[in-house]
C-alpha cells in the first residue's frame, strides 16, 4: 500500500511538471505571437523608415569616440531629458499624443500606441540605453557595444522579417546570423579604426555572439533588446579584456582616452 502511494505520487508530481512545461511552452508561444503581430502591424516600408531613425542613432557612439565622457553624457541628457518628458506626457495630453500619431505612428509598435500601459517608444530607450553604456563601461567598449546595438540590430529585424523561417529562440536564425554577420563587421571597423591589439578583435567578435544569442532570446528574458544588447555585449567583453595580460589591458582600456 505504502509503494503504491509513493508510485501514485510520483505520477502526479511527473503529471503536475509536464502541466508546468506545458504552460511556459504556451507562455512562450504566446509571446512569439504578440511579437509576430508586433511587427505585422508595420509595413516593411515603414519599418525601413522606422531603422532609417535608428540608424541615425550611430552618429552617438561616432561623436563620443571624439569628446570627454562628462560632455558626452552632458549633451545626451539635454536630448534626453525632453525626449522623455514628451514620450510620458503624451498619454495624458490628448493635442500632444494626436501630434505624436500623426508624425510618427505608421512606425510606432502596438505597445508604443498602447494608452493603457505606460510603455516608452524606441527612441526613448536608445537614448537611455546610450546614457546606460557610457556610464558603465570604459570608453572603447562602450562604442563597440553601442555600435552593435544599432547596426546588428536593423539588420537581424530587417533580414529576420524578410527572411527569416527558422525559429532561434524568440527569433529567427536568419536574422540572428545577420546580427552576428554585422556584429562582426562593426568590431573589425572598430578594431581597424583605434588600432587596437588583435586580441581586443577575438574577444569583442565572441562577446557580439553572446550578445546575439541575448538578442534572440529578449522576449523570455522579459528585457528590452537596447539594454540586453549593450549589456551582454559589455559586460562579456568586460569580463574577457580581464583574463588577458595587464599590459595588453591597459593598451585596450587607454584607447579613445
Amino acid at each position: 500500500m505504502r509503494r503504491y502511494s509513493i508510485k501514485s505520487q510520483s505520477k502526479h508530481i511527473g503529471n503536475a511538471l509536464d502541466t508546468i512545461q506545458n504552460a511556459k511552452n504556451l507562455c512562450i508561444l504566446l509571446l512569439l505571437m504578440q511579437q509576430r503581430s508586433s511587427y505585422d502591424h508595420i509595413t516593411y516600408r515603414h519599418e525601413l523608415l522606422r531603422k532609417g531613425i535608428h540608424l541615425s542613432s550611430l552618429s552617438i557612439p561616432i561623436i563620443y569616440a571624439f569628446i570627454a565622457r562628462e560632455l558626452a553624457l552632458w549633451i545626451l541628457a539635454c536630448i534626453f531629458t525632453p525626449v522623455f518628458i514628451v514620450d510620458v506626457a503624451r498619454r495624458w495630453v490628448p493635442p500632444l499624443e494626436r501630434l505624436v500619431r500623426k508624425l510618427f505612428g505608421s512606425m510606432m509598435r502596438p505597445h508604443e500606441l498602447d494608452k493603457q500601459r505606460l510603455l516608452l517608444n524606441g527612441a526613448t530607450y536608445v537614448l537611455m540605453s546610450a546614457i546606460m553604456c557610457i556610464m558603465l563601461f570604459p570608453k572603447i567598449i562602450a562604442i563597440t557595444a553601442f555600435a552593435v546595438l544599432i547596426v546588428s540590430d536593423i539588420a537581424s529585424a530587417l533580414i529576420g522579417r524578410k527572411f527569416g523561417k527558422t525559429q532561434f529562440f524568440d527569433k529567427s536564425l536568419e536574422g540572428t546570423s545577420a546580427f552576428w554577420i554585422s556584429s562582426w563587421l562593426v568590431v573589425i571597423v572598430v578594431w581597424l579604426l583605434t588600432q587596437a591589439p588583435w586580441q581586443y578583435a577575438v574577444l569583442a567578435a565572441c562577446a557580439t555572439f553572446i550578445g546575439g544569442i541575448v538578442e534572440a532570446a529578449s522576449i523570455r528574458l522579459r528585457m528590452d533588446d537596447n539594454f540586453s544588447i549593450p549589456l551582454s555585449i559589455g559586460c562579456v567583453l568586460w569580463m574577457l579584456i580581464a583574463l588577458l595580460d595587464r599590459t595588453i589591458q591597459a593598451q585596450i582600456m587607454s584607447l579613445l582616452v
